[in-house]
């Protein structure tokens, strides 16, 4: 009803023609809006509006496409509403009329983002790839049984994590200017620096001084906000006992590309066929194991309408429960074998996470193992893969009760190496088959440069999960929908390329077009 209220609008608008004058057929958005009914998009957040109170809003197909373009174009609020009553084309797809200059104000848009699609991060997500996906069988770009190619992209948190010593020397800075701000003499007073030792240590020794000094001047005691930085400080410097790491993003996890790289932020799990369409997504923190999303990734495509007939990935998703999980639905698992294996008889909360990049388990407050080594005998069946953790930090570790036995000099972490499941997923690596599978992985690299170099997917637009998770929804959409247009041109091509090559075989055709060519020829000389 929304959209042929809008149609209608327009219709009536004198200037509408001036869209057919400006904007060409196969303008993205002209395609986009015309290829796609939004309406989906009313049903999906409508119990987030409430019908009796407050203003009436705009329509809510229009602001989601307010935040495509913004995921597109990468603009800030108040800058795409500019943008918009200029721009002819952003006018037509949002479904205003040409003569239009009052659009919306610009924090409707901040509203709508924070509030309005807050706890349907995950709905829309999936819902905005089957879409695409059911588009894409539609038009016969991809097929209803195929391939599925997966991995997973990180995005950076918009925050940094800082360390425990670069928070103090943040908190005693701030503090320092509150009291300038009183007695610029103070300058003179302060205790000695001790930034360039790099030592955390010696960081919390010259706060505690200089907590000492203040707590000892009765100029700063009745001083509300220095009294406040100071507690801050204080328990700022007792949690550096404990806390590993802070951020004004508490979703953003580390993560680790390799043993020796890292990185503060989410991770984008995704499966796409053969021809980089993206069938289904998860997002995360950046500490998740990509092989322990590989099942959800399957159903999900699943349920969008692919048949999975094989999926195709790195040793993330060789894991041996993906592996008895894939041969259960019989899915062919086209993953070289990695170092990660069973987790043995132990309990769900017991269980690391495995980093398949840096070939190391990763602790449940983020720290990573120092080194491995094989134990046991393979004949018999009994051996395993030990992961050695730094002890120094086990001993301050927020996670240690019932992790780390006090006074040990080692903490470990061990894994059953099983034979059966790997060997047989050894034997298939060695077939055509799997060579000729695997071959194709190097597709979804291309996916994730693609995301991060041309729709700036590196880096986190928004603070918290449910911010990336929107932002994922609206630009994996985004992505799809390119790549359907494309390929459906593609084949629009191939098919016209195919006719006149058939036609011209005919013989008078063939001297048809050498006539029409001759006379082309006479004209241009």
């Amino acid at each position: 009803m929304l959209k042929l209220e809008k149609d209608k609008e327009m219709s009536l608008s004198e200037y509408s023609k001036l869209y057919d004058i400006l904007i060409s057929g196969d303008n993205f958005w002209r395609r986009l809006n015309a290829e796609v009914d939004f309406s989906f998009i009313n049903e999906e957040i409508q119990t987030n509006y409430s019908m009796t109170m407050g203003r009436p809003s705009e329509y809510t197909e229009r602001m989601f496409k307010f935040l495509l373009l913004k995921s597109y174009y990468n603009l800030s609020d108040r800058d795409l509403v500019e943008r918009a009553k200029t721009d002819m084309a952003f006018k037509f797809f949002l479904g205003y009329n040409p003569e239009d200059t009052k659009l919306i104000d610009p924090s409707l848009l901040t509203v709508f983002r924070r509030q309005r699609l807050k706890s349907n991060e995950n709905n829309l997500l999936d819902k905005l790839i089957k879409k695409t996906v059911q588009i894409a069988i539609e038009k016969g770009v991809i097929k209803a049984k195929n391939k599925m190619i997966v991995d997973s992209t990180h995005s950076l948190s918009m925050f940094s994590h800082i360390s425990p010593r670069e928070k103090l020397i943040q908190l005693a800075k701030e503090l320092r200017k509150s009291v300038y701000k009183i007695d610029e003499s103070m300058h003179d007073k302060m205790p000695k620096k001790r930034e360039a030792s790099g030592i955390l240590e010696d960081e919390i020794e010259y706060c505690k001084e200089l907590i000492g000094l203040l707590n000892n001047d009765e100029r700063f005691k009745n001083v509300q906000h220095i009294k406040e930085q100071i507690n801050l400080l204080e328990e700022t410097i007792d949690d550096t006992q404990v806390e590993l790491e802070y951020s004004k993003d508490q979703d953003a996890k580390v993560g680790h590309k390799t043993a020796d790289t890292a990185f503060f932020g989410y991770k984008t799990h995704i499966s796409e066929t053969p021809e980089r369409i993206i069938t289904a997504a998860k997002i995360t923190s950046g500490e998740k194991n990509d092989g322990k999303q590989l099942q959800d990734l399957i159903e999900k495509t699943q349920s969008n309408g692919i048949e999975v007939e094989a999926i195709i990935g790195d040793g993330a998703y060789s894991e041996s429960y993906n592996l008895d999980y894939c041969k259960e639905k019989g899915i062919k698992n086209a993953s070289k074998l990695s170092n990660a294996v069973t987790h043995g008889t132990r309990k769900e909360e017991d269980i690391l996470e495995y980093n398949k990049d840096a070939g190391m388990y990763v602790c449940k407050a983020g720290h990573m193992a120092i080194k491995k080594a094989k134990q046991g005998s393979k004949d018999n069946g009994t051996q395993v893969e030990c992961y050695y953790f730094d002890v120094e930090k086990c001993k301050h570790c927020p996670f240690k009760d019932g992790c780390y036995k006090e006074g040990a000099k080692t903490k470990t972490y061990s894994v059953k190496i099983k034979s059966d499941t790997h060997t047989a997923q050894m034997d298939y690596m060695e077939t055509n088959e799997f060579k000729e599978l695997y071959s194709e992985r190097y597709k979804i690299e291309a996916k994730n440069a693609e995301l991060k170099n041309n729709y700036g997917y590196d880096k986190a637009t928004s603070c918290g999960i449910g911010g990336m998770t929107i932002q994922g929804a609206t630009t994996l959409f985004l992505v799809n929908m390119k790549r359907i247009f494309k390929l459906e041109d593609a084949i629009k091509w191939l098919t016209l390329s195919i006719f006149i090559i058939r036609l011209f075989q005919q013989p008078r055709m063939k001297y048809l077009f050498l006539y029409f060519a001759f006379e082309l020829y006479s004209l241009l000389i």
